[in-house]
């Protein structure tokens, strides 16, 4: 009795905790990288699913079959044979699972590492995300702003994240857009999305890296072309330029609000070579020409 009223109060624990968890937002995509880990998550689950049902009826099944009898205490049951084709079958089966799910993860991660589908037309908006001390940095080449702990961006409009990091590893994560991707120092990685429609998206560090883990949060926020060039317009018009002391002490400091500047630190500060290219060739060793080129993200 006392070993179900614990498992009942384990239960009901677990409950409590889960019903203040946020929604899986994995399952409300807004993108069509999203959409596709989406249902490469859904058609995983429905395969395991699959096979618990099985195994569980083929428990029951034996359970059943083969229950304990009235049979006297000195019975002996005959020997039966094993058979080759039951160990062929359950070694197989297992085999082919396991060749499914590869081929279809494959599949998933060749496409989400890619442009997303129907935007092959469209020019990428470059956006570089940088990580430090538990916050995000996003500078804009192209538009020569830079935003600290919120990225907004155009819908309909294939984005292209350069991710790095300032300092400990960190994983880039916009789970209705994207899936995630770590930022490292001395290297760039690249994560590919779009949105579909307009709204307000949760963004995270999904990679612990120290006690201000928790709070490494950042909105994306999705607009329309007209409303995206108005924000940058007014960005430029009313923030300061960021200043290489101003960074620094961005590079400092801990946890910071949302932040806006009409400049990038990438002027002073440039992004790391991109994962690929020959990682022994120094900054100092390429022209100046060459450094702008590198970090317009063309």
């Amino acid at each position: 009795m006392k070993k179900k009223l614990s498992l009942m109060f384990v239960a009901l624990s677990a409950l409590a905790l889960l019903a203040g968890c946020e929604p899986l937002t994995v399952f409300n995509p807004k993108g069509p990288n999203a959409e596709t880990l989406s249902n490469t998550i859904i058609l995983s689950i429905i395969t395991m699913a699959f096979i618990l049902l099985v195994v569980y009826v083929l428990l029951a099944f034996m359970l059943t079959k083969y229950r304990a009898s009235k049979a006297s205490a000195d019975y002996e049951p005959p020997h039966e044979e094993g058979s080759h084709l039951l160990e062929i079958t359950w070694t197989v089966i297992p085999i082919i699972i396991v060749a499914f799910l590869a081929v279809v993860t494959v599949r998933t991660t060749s496409t989400v590492e890619a442009q997303p589908a129907g935007y092959d037309d469209k020019e990428p908006l470059v956006i570089y995300a940088s990580s430090s001390n538990w916050k995000w940095h996003f500078s804009y080449p192209e538009q020569g702003v830079e935003t600290v702990n919120y990225v907004n961006i155009p819908v309909d409009r294939p984005i292209e994240f350069k991710l790095y990091s300032f300092g400990p590893i960190t994983s880039f994560w916009i789970p209705q857009l994207a899936g995630q991707k770590y930022a490292m120092s001395d290297m760039l990685t690249t994560i590919h999305l779009a949105a579909d429609e307009v709204g307000s998206f949760m963004g995270r560090n999904s990679n612990f890296n120290g006690r201000g883990f928790a709070e490494m949060e950042f909105e994306a926020q999705s607009m329309t072309q007209e409303d995206f060039d108005k924000w940058v317009a007014d960005v430029k018009a009313k923030e300061a330029p960021l200043t290489e002391e101003k960074f620094d002490e961005l590079l400092k400091a801990e946890h910071v609000g949302r932040q806006s500047f009409s400049s990038t630190h990438l002027d002073f500060s440039p992004a790391p070579m991109e994962h690929g290219k020959n990682m022994d060739m120094d900054h100092g060793d390429m022209s100046e020409e060459d450094m702008n080129s590198e970090h317009s993200g063309h």
